[in-house]
């Protein structure tokens, strides 16, 4: 009899207890959602943002797509990732394993093989334009973006910077295989010497003949000329899938993070 009492005053704990956590006050804890944005809120709570990394998981899977905008919420999600240390150490990843995988190989050495990358997104960052364009939700304007690209002025990635510096020193040559049209050549090769890419064995420019063409036909197309002319494709990357998917993509792919658009 004499621990009835105590037993009701512990229901009563309890009870307060599971009320508190539920409403996510407990002791004010707040529960990090995830990295980027720190929110507090229990499951009943309103987390703003928190459906916008579900979205950009699913972009980077190629679940999604097709799309020519970002959400709209998420421009504040996305601009504080691209900006932020996360995406940086996405992109280290991903160029970490490209080495590992590189360094791995036994290499004939007789300058045939060759490792492709994308330009914009994977050598070359367009963040500085991008980030006046709210980071994709704009939709894209070809005349402000290439005046931006006339410019030259795009910065290196650096986990890209560094893998390429890296198959170098191994004796894998580089083509560079990109969108951009043939008269941006000048610009895009002062652009990516300025900027530490200071040699490679072929820059290759889409051509008007391709007019029309998706990004998968056109590379699959040029990739496929580079083996017929004895070069073996060991890796390719890029941050579009339509980089990496098709034919003739190489021995393995790697895809670099980019959520702010896609090409088909």
């Amino acid at each position: 009899m004499g621990l009835e009492p105590f037993s009701f005053f512990l229901f009563l704990a309890t009870l307060t207890l599971v009320a508190a956590t539920s409403r996510g006050t407990y002791l004010e804890i707040p529960h990090q959602i995830h990295l980027l944005r720190p929110k507090s809120g229990a499951r009943t709570n309103d987390v703003p943002d928190l459906s916008c990394l579900s979205w950009r998981l699913a972009v980077e899977t190629n679940n999604i797509i097709g799309w020519k905008t970002i959400p709209e919420k998420c421009e504040g999600y996305l601009g504080h990732y691209m900006l932020g240390q996360q995406y940086r150490e996405d992109s280290e990843a991903v160029a970490y394993e490209a080495i590992v995988y590189a360094q791995s190989l036994e290499l004939a050495g007789d300058g045939r093989e060759i490792w492709i990358f994308d330009i914009d997104e994977t050598s070359l960052s367009n963040l500085p334009y991008y980030a006046k364009h709210g980071f994709g939700v704009e939709p894209f304007n070809s005349t402000l973006f290439n005046e931006w690209v006339n410019k030259g002025e795009a910065p290196s990635l650096p986990e890209s910077l560094k893998l390429y510096k890296k198959l170098l020193s191994l004796g894998i040559k580089i083509v560079f295989l990109t969108g951009r049209p043939e008269d941006q050549r000048s610009v895009t090769e002062n652009n990516l010497k300025n900027v530490g890419f200071y040699t490679w064995e072929n820059l290759i420019l889409k051509g008007s003949s391709y007019s029309g063409e998706t990004a998968v036909a056109y590379k699959s197309n040029e990739r496929k000329r580079l083996e017929k002319k004895g070069y073996r494709i060991i890796g390719n990357i890029g941050d579009q899938w339509s980089d990496l998917l098709g034919t003739n993509a190489g021995n393995r792919t790697f895809k670099l993070p980019d959520p702010m658009y896609y090409i088909s």
